[in-house]
């Protein structure tokens, strides 16, 4: 009975110290396919041919439609990342306040959308280095009595939806020091203007060089305030973790700028 009893343990034994043994061949196995999947980034890029950049092409100067293609700064710069990849470069047109879930869901690679850089997105995604200082403007009809930010207090505004205008201007947290009156929210920033020239709105709050296209598309009607609301940086978007790829990004960005190319895509857009 006793031999039984040795035997049976013995066999336990040797089944746990198996056991442990394989335990840690899978967590050393799964260990290295998670840094080789973190690892593989680029090279899944490189693989499929492409990489996707997420935008909303309602964002003249930096992302618009030409006819059916897809032109502006951020383009431009997403195609010089695509480039460097040796890859093609994939669009996704979608509305803004769906960018982060395009990154987040995996449809995605990156967000070149005039995107602020701010604390409440780096929640959800990463960051490149800043590429764009910005500001946030104030579009108005030139009858208009408001003259300068703290007008705005109690009037009723339109923004772009999930843009920092439109965070600003909601103030779910009750920090923005001018307190407006209601809170009008567009898919379009084009939307909100033609309710503007309609007399819908007393105002328009929107990203700086957009407004100043909306403005001088329509030069008769409107006038961009002098004094911004909000100042602000651009950067493009990655999933969160994604450093590989935010890498890459930061070194075209880099490069970009020293070589003065930075300027001559800005200007491209902005004095045509």
């Amino acid at each position: 009975m006793k031999k039984t009893i040795r035997l049976a343990a013995a066999v336990l034994s040797a089944a746990a110290m198996l056991s442990m043994a394989a335990c840690g061949g899978n967590a050393g196995s799964a260990s290295s396919g998670e840094a080789s999947a973190s690892g593989s980034a680029l090279d899944k890029i490189k693989s499929d041919g492409y990489i996707t950049m997420s935008t909303n092409a309602e964002f003249e100067p930096f992302e618009y439609k030409d006819g059916d293609k897809f032109v502006g700064i951020d383009i431009e710069i997403s195609q010089k990342i695509a480039d460097k990849l040796g890859v093609k470069l994939k669009i996704n047109d979608v509305a803004f306040d769906s960018l982060i879930p395009e990154l987040t869901s995996g449809k995605a690679d990156f967000v070149a959308a005039g995107m602020t850089a701010n604390d409440d997105r780096r929640k959800n995604v990463d960051f490149s280095d800043n590429y764009f200082n910005a500001s946030q403007a104030i579009i108005v009809k030139k009858d208009s009595a408001i003259k300068k930010p703290e007008d705005l207090n109690g009037k009723k505004v339109g923004v772009q939806q999930g843009t920092t205008g439109d965070t600003y201007c909601t103030n779910e947290d009750g920090s923005s020091e001018v307190k407006v009156g209601s809170v009008e929210r567009y898919n379009k920033g084009m939307d909100a203007v033609s309710d503007l020239i309609a007399g819908r709105l007393d105002a328009v709050v929107i990203d700086n060089f957009p407004a100043e296209k909306f403005v001088s598309k329509n030069s008769d009607k409107l006038v961009k305030l002098d004094e911004a609301l909000t100042e602000e940086e651009y950067a493009i978007a990655v999933k969160k973790g994604n450093k590989e790829l935010a890498d890459t990004i930061n070194g075209v960005l880099k490069e970009l700028k020293d070589s003065g190319e930075m300027d001559k895509i800005v200007n491209q857009y902005i004095k045509e």
